[in-house]
């Protein structure tokens, strides 16, 4: 089977969300660029979630049978259970995003790993999101981004080198 090598600015607007003057990490990963559902509507559905376990418990059918005591516990235990599920859905969300997105990713910049980019944490790429900011700005698309992001990555790379290096030398 082949997979499909997606453009990289659609890459790019599955992983950013753009917020006047700057460009950050979504937190639930958007999937329609790449053919899936946009994160605006899971976001709604998680929203919603609270919702419609209050109108079904706080009714007057089930508020009579349960009484107030027990339809308060019963919310609070089943919105944790709702807190957990939205928890179990974004992950599930944000895994399925990368695993469909790495293949592309590797195809534009092979020697540069994405779960890299997108840490938190102490990584050579860690200002990723900074310098796509303002190539966002100048709004490239194909090569011309690409190249931009080249050079970026390359001056991360010299901007961390002790970092790098001792990452690479713990990987061998």
């Amino acid at each position: 089977m082949q997979e499909t090598i997606y453009p990289l600015k659609a890459i790019l607007e599955t992983l950013t969300k753009y917020k006047d003057p700057d460009v950050k990490k979504r937190l639930i990963y958007n999937q329609s660029p790449v053919g899936g559902i946009a994160s605006k509507w899971i976001i709604l559905f998680f929203l919603m979630l609270p919702l419609i376990e209050y109108a079904s418990i706080f009714n007057d059918t089930m508020f009579n049978i349960l009484g107030i005591a027990q339809a308060i516990i019963f919310f609070i235990v089943f919105l944790s259970m709702v807190m957990i599920l939205i928890f179990a859905l974004t992950f599930i969300n944000n895994t399925k995003v990368i695993r469909q997105i790495t293949p592309s990713w590797n195809y534009y910049f092979p020697d540069i790993d994405l779960k890299w980019v997108l840490s938190s944490g102490a990584t050579p790429y860690k200002n990723f999101f900074s310098f796509y900011a303002k190539t966002f700005k100048e709004n490239l698309e194909g090569d011309l981004l690409k190249e931009n992001l080249e050079k970026a990555f390359k001056q991360m790379e010299e901007e961390n080198k002790e970092l790098l290096e001792a990452i690479n030398r713990d990987k061998n």
